[in-house]
């Protein structure tokens, strides 16, 4: 599939009068509204359905407390395709992204690592634990922008289909392989091993300062069900890496007002190109007619027409509760069941009176405007995982922790502040029961107890705190089991195995019906590529 933008009014025909719609998306989080925009700016009649009286799915900005405003679920932005940002015109409708200037990881012994965005700043931390990690940072850094710079011209395109050899799946095989060919040996076999091994292994072949290791491995394990010596999570670091703002690769910012921003300019782009959305609209039936996709029902009973139909639910909502069992062959819907979405993720949003002190961080330091953490060994990260697999929280959680206001203040009074804090590990289902209000309660306090040991202040100046785990995530957001990704990001679950082999192209069995979230290639996180895709598969059958 070209990785050309899809646009070009009129190129599509279109539907009949009676149908009031050419494209129904189900799902106003951001691929849903990417997808829409896309198909909006080519002249189709376009509505968005979300269940919820808010829009933008996980990317979303809400005042749960007093004049602070949450980003409640997704925190930070970088992974957003700026091809995306600049087709759809997102700054002129409010979208400002603000870099933060590093991070660091906080020690029991009273220590700390930084990371800044200032290389000889970084270089000269990194030597403050070890000399010979500091010359390893180049070297890594290096060989981690050419992992990504293989990626990259895959995401912005819809992956190779070796299950079925039509003339247009034998031509992206080609190009892929061209793509990979021109690797050369060494970095062809250097590719494959890295998708495979796990992020521990990794670090190991650069590093020796166990902190250093420690901060790098935080982001092999966000949002996954695996631990830092599991195989496959040297690639979930890579997905987290592979962002960039204002052209700097790998930077991390936060969207001015939220993440919400980000889906509100999506929307306010929709709107302008023509396109609808409803909200309080929950789908309850995707309706097809001899194999093929008519329209939606929603929970009201009413019954919305249009000939094309397209989900932003994982794969698993999409076909398996969406859609009645007979619509679709038995062996799909078992590959479907097959396809790993395991919740072990949490997340607190907190209120504070005041800016907490962290006296382990020399006054005035610019990492803690970036991304804190208190787990300082690869073997606390791997425990923590350890207690996800026994059905309990981690007993000492690995947390990213932000305060957004040191930048934006628009998201907290004058002289108060918000705290974000993302959380591994936390299991869908407890082994001592199912979630209720006391045992969340006691989640939120292993987290806030584990920020507390750096910061003696803290829990004095917290005025409100939100905690979800993934049941919450669940229930309020429509993620299954609360899984950030939509699935799993390991190499069984990506390119042409994402979601299911022969249906890797963002179509179904059901012609009409596609999908566009995360549960396809290339994967997770507030990157609109899988929206951006699926709208061009859309476009390319219609024209067809």
């Amino acid at each position: 599939m070209s990785d050309t933008p899809p646009s070009g009014a009129g190129r599509t025909s279109r539907s009949s009068a009676r149908e009031p719609h050419d494209v129904i998306v189900v799902g106003a989080g951001h691929n849903g509204l990417i997808t829409a925009c896309y198909l909006a700016r080519a002249g189709l009649r376009v509505l968005v359905l979300e269940r919820n009286p808010y829009i933008g799915g996980a990317a979303v900005s809400r005042e749960l407390y007093n004049g602070f405003t949450y980003s409640n679920c997704s925190y930070v932005c970088s992974l957003l395709r700026t091809e995306i940002i600049r087709d759809l015109n997102l700054p002129a409708h409010g979208l400002q992204i603000i870099p933060y200037e590093g991070g660091c990881t906080l020690m029991r012994d009273g220590g700390y690592f930084a990371l800044y965005d200032n290389h000889d700043a970084l270089r000269r931390e990194i030597a403050r634990h070890s000399r010979k990690d500091a010359e390893a940072y180049d070297r890594f850094v290096r060989d981690m922008l050419r992992h990504c710079m293989f990626i990259k011209p895959l995401l912005l395109r819809a992956p190779p289909e070796p299950t079925t050899l039509t003339p247009h799946g034998i031509r992206e095989l080609i190009s892929f392989g061209r793509h990979f060919y021109r690797l050369g040996e060494e970095r062809m076999a250097e590719t494959m091993r890295f998708w495979t091994m796990s992020c521990a292994d990794l670090l190991d072949e650069y590093f020796e300062s166990e902190i250093i290791k420690a901060h790098l491995a935080g982001s092999s394990i966000i949002g996954t069900a695996l631990g830092p010596r599991s195989p496959g999570t040297a690639y979930v670091l890579l997905h987290h890496y592979m962002g960039s703002i204002d052209g700097t690769v790998g930077a991390w910012g936060f969207a001015r007002g939220g993440m919400g921003a980000i889906t509100q300019a999506l929307s306010a782009e929709l709107r302008a190109l023509g396109g609808q959305i409803r909200s309080e609209a929950p789908v309850q039936r995707i309706l097809t007619r001899h194999g093929r996709a008519v329209g939606v029902q929603l929970a009201s009973g009413e019954e919305l027409r249009a000939r094309t139909v397209v989900s932003n639910l994982d794969v698993r909502r999409t076909f398996l509760e969406s859609m009645a069992p007979g619509d679709l062959p038995d062996e799909f819907l078992t590959q479907v069941r097959n396809f790993k979405i395991r919740g072990s993720s949490g997340k607190l949003n907190i209120a504070l009176d005041g800016l907490p002190s962290f006296p382990a961080i020399p006054p005035g330091a610019p990492c803690i405007r970036g991304d804190m953490h208190v787990t300082d060994t690869i073997e606390m990260l791997e425990r923590a995982y350890d207690d996800w697999k026994e059905g309990r929280w981690s007993r000492q959680p690995y947390v990213d922790m932000l305060i957004p206001t040191q930048i934006d203040p628009t998201m907290a009074p004058p002289g108060k502040h918000y705290m974000s804090v993302f959380v591994q590990y936390c299991p869908y289902q407890l082994a001592e029961g199912p979630w209720t209000e006391e045992r969340r309660a006691r989640f939120g306090s292993t987290v806030i107890d584990a920020i507390a040991q750096h910061s003696p202040n803290f829990k004095d100046l917290i005025l409100h705190a939100e905690i979800r785990t993934p049941w919450e995530l669940e229930k309020e957001v429509g993620l299954t089991e609360g899984n950030i990704f939509q699935g799993e990001l390991t190499f069984d679950q990506l390119l042409f195995n994402r979601p299911i082999p022969g249906y890797a192209q963002y179509r179904s069995p059901i012609h009409g019906l596609y999908m566009c979230g995360s549960s396809t290639h290339p994967g997770g996180g507030v990157m609109g590529a899988p929206g951006f895709n699926a709208a061009n598969a859309i476009l390319g059958d219609l024209r067809r």
